[in-house]
């Protein structure tokens, strides 16, 4: 697998205004957000990121909600998101909102991500479709230094790719928004032509395989294939 990991660090803005229609980006991303935040419960919510930590996260269940960046603000936790400052499988869930664009590690992002989080514990990633408006940008050269065309757009499959790896169970996934600087985001082309939204959206799950099995269970299946006395019991005269 081709390495996403480059050897300089980006500026992630601190806001979502700093982006053009950043605002209309992020309540749009809220609206998709919210049936799905409604099935999460537990007892820690992890925002990652500047951007991660602006979304509107109040119909959510986990009521202790922490925002985690190296700058920034709102700000409640000081700190590395390749380093977090918490024990393994202590979090319910893990937001990151547009945080892997400008990761210079995204794998190591993800596994940290994945370290903190419980078993079952949901992630949600947002990030541009680099097969959109935006992306289309990218090859502007007047654009392409300028925020957010010079953040690391990375495809849909990549990212499934990765959760793969890291035994990620993938509940939702969609893109939306094509056309950014319209009110709702071109309504009627994201229906029809949804493939070429700016915003991708992923809800997923992370999964253990129990190594060893349950004793109970070994005995149910073994109980279960009792053969019938006489039933291939065969007959013959001397």
């Amino acid at each position: 697998m081709k390495t996403a990991r480059i050897p300089h660090k980006l500026v992630a803005p601190s806001r979502w205004d700093e982006l053009p229609a950043g605002e209309r980006y992020r309540l749009s991303l809220e609206q998709q957000l919210q049936p799905w935040l409604a099935k999460m419960y537990g007892f820690h919510l992890l925002k990652i990121g500047n951007m991660s930590a602006e979304i509107n996260t109040e119909a959510c269940a986990i009521s202790h909600q922490v925002s985690v960046s190296l700058s920034g603000s709102p700000q409640q936790v000081r700190a590395d998101p390749l380093r977090l400052p918490f024990a393994a499988k202590s979090v319910d869930a893990c937001l990151l909102a547009h945080t892997l664009p400008w990761c210079h590690d995204p794998h190591a992002l993800l596994r940290e991500a994945d370290r903190v989080l419980i078993d079952d514990g949901w992630i949600v990633l947002s990030s541009f479709n680099p097969i959109s408006l935006a992306g289309l940008m990218k090859l502007v050269p007047v654009k392409r230094k300028r925020v957010p065309y010079n953040s690391r757009m990375f495809s849909m499959m990549r990212q499934l790719d990765w959760l793969s790896l890291l035994n990620f169970e993938v509940m939702h996934r969609e893109r939306f928004m094509v056309l950014p600087w319209s009110k709702q985001g071109g309504k009627m082309l994201s229906t029809h032509l949804p493939a070429l939204g700016c915003m991708q959206l992923i809800v997923a799950r992370k999964r253990t395989i129990p190594l060893t099995l349950n004793p109970m269970k070994a005995r149910k299946a073994k109980a279960s294939l009792r053969q019938t006395v006489g039933a291939t019991r065969q007959y013959r005269k001397p």
